[in-house]
């Protein structure tokens, strides 16, 4: 039986990845539109923070694919489709429909059929 300490390493790197979707969606939305807006945009410190998650992530990752198979890995950090639902529901007020559930429903149940085979 392999450890499941690279699935949980795994799983926090997806859950950094999607704060800092969170991070990014939720300061972006206060710059203007257009080249200019998105060049102003990148030395705000709320991008700043949500591409520095994004490279935190990266580093944790990383640190999971040291000791995991890629075909396991890979499919785990998918959980970010599950985390950034939950962050749009929860902290940005989207609304979440039924359609939209079961498909996430159905990721989830994927990423659980894959973590237990390893």
């Amino acid at each position: 039986m392999h450890s499941i300490l690279p699935i949980l390493i795994t799983l926090l790197a997806a859950f950094i990845a999607s704060a800092a979707q969170y991070v990014l969606k939720r300061h972006i939305e206060r710059f203007g539109k257009g080249m200019r807006g998105m060049l102003s945009v990148l030395m705000k410190r709320g991008i700043l923070m949500g591409l520095g998650l994004y490279a935190l992530s990266l580093a944790v990752y990383l640190l999971a694919l040291r000791s995991a198979p890629l075909s396991v890995a890979y499919p785990v950090f998918a959980t970010t489709f599950v985390f950034v639902a939950l962050f749009s529901r929860f902290r940005l007020g989207e609304k979440i429909g039924v359609q939209r559930a079961l498909g996430i429903g159905l990721v989830f149940a994927g990423i659980l059929i894959v973590a237990i085979t390893y």
